[in-house]
């Protein structure tokens, strides 16, 4: 699926001779060109159109509106309210609203999010070597609740409780496919899961949207428990994310990120496996192509400001998944480039463009992958 944005090309390309034609509405020339150096609150909407075979036509849009908690304190960190929503010819639909809060001088930092999808995804089955001539189409029903809070307890650490739930729903027209077929995988039938757990973050970053210097470790361990038909699943799903910034010059800077999952407890639902692949780690991997109960995986990004408006960024990763046994030789390398716009220089919000290249393997195209998003990968 390719997705096209023309606003984004517009706004990327041909935006130093536009910002000076008044033949654009007033709102778009505000969210994108305006040079808004206050502390005010920004909105901005990116525009979402795709075709697919399974889908038909998908249309829809993100919004993104953007505010500090407190202008008086120039540390308090930038909070925002992002919203996304499609619908396809097919009877598809996709829809999420998420917020990230920090209240005055950062004391607590709040996060909430909703989600909802009914999307047709590809299943490959599980390991670090799946075959493409095993993709299963499956309808995925899925509800998703997170919430999160945490209190800054002095010496940049945060700590608190993440607690939510979600619904899994899963149906295949291909009863000979290999989610029907193999007997190993667990959770064919979804089901109903509550979690809660700590979480525990140091932070030092200098900005916590587009970041110069600084690091920032995320830990959490979310404790999940089955109801109803899934009331027999109990387990858990460890997260540990380190990212460090370098301020190379006024214009470059070198950011690292390192990221390991695991899913503990006795059982193995395939839709909580860790999985390689998305638009902020191993750029270029269908999300869900390889998924197992651990995930290990890093990237290092060169990130080059061109101007207070365009940016653009290689990157160069790797990563794995695996069940029992941990191999160095099982890493799969990832890699590629991209451009930024940046729609509120004060801020540091930009709309991102990224092509990641995977592996080649034998008798498949090379994989890659076409990202369109707002703000930066990490």
């Amino acid at each position: 699926m390719k997705k096209l944005s023309l606003l984004l090309l517009l706004t990327a390309f041909l935006q130093p001779s536009l910002a000076q034609n008044s033949f654009l509405p007033k709102f778009i020339r505000k969210m994108y060109f305006d040079k808004d150096t206050t502390r005010k609150s920004s909105f901005v909407i990116l525009p979402v159109l795709s075709t697919a075979p399974e889908t038909g036509v998908e249309l829809g849009g993100a919004g993104l509106l953007s505010f500090y908690t407190d202008t008086a304190h120039r540390e308090t960190r930038v909070s925002n309210l992002f919203a996304y929503a499609t619908v396809t010819t097919k009877g598809q639909s996709r829809f999420s609203l998420s917020t990230s809060y920090w209240t005055p001088q950062n004391k607590y930092h709040f996060i909430a999010a909703v989600s909802y999808i009914n999307f047709p995804v590809d299943f490959y089955g599980t390991g670090n070597n799946t075959l493409k001539s095993n993709a299963d189409r499956l309808g995925v029903k899925r509800f998703k609740l997170a919430l999160s809070g945490k209190k800054n307890v002095g010496n940049k650490f945060y700590i608190g409780l993440a607690a939510g739930g979600f619904d899994y729903r899963f149906n295949d027209a291909d009863k000979a496919g290999i989610f029907e077929t193999d007997a190993s995988l667990q959770g064919r039938h979804g089901g109903t899961t509550l979690y809660a757990g700590p979480t525990v973050v140091f932070d030092s970053r200098n900005n916590n949207t587009y970041t110069t210097k600084g690091a920032v470790i995320t830990s959490y361990l979310d404790l999940m428990k089955g109801i109803g038909s899934n009331s027999d699943y109990s387990g858990g799903l460890l997260n540990v994310e380190y990212a460090q910034f370098f301020s190379l010059s006024k214009h470059f800077v070198l950011g690292f990120d390192i990221q390991e999952q695991s899913l503990t407890g006795s059982q193995s639902p395939f839709y909580l496996m860790p999985a390689l692949g998305s638009d902020e780690m191993m750029r270029g991997y269908y999300n869900g192509r390889f998924r197992d109960r651990n995930l290990l995986a890093g990237q290092a990004e060169l990130r080059y400001r061109i101007s207070n408006r365009i940016g653009m960024v290689g990157f160069i990763g790797t990563g794995q998944v695996w069940n029992n046994d941990f191999s160095f030789s099982e890493f799969k390398p990832n890699y590629g480039g991209g451009l930024r716009y940046f729609f509120d220089t004060e801020k540091g919000l930009s709309i991102r463009v990224d092509y990641g290249i995977g592996e080649k393997r034998a008798n498949e195209p090379r994989l890659s992958g076409l990202y369109i998003a707002l703000g930066e990968a990490f």
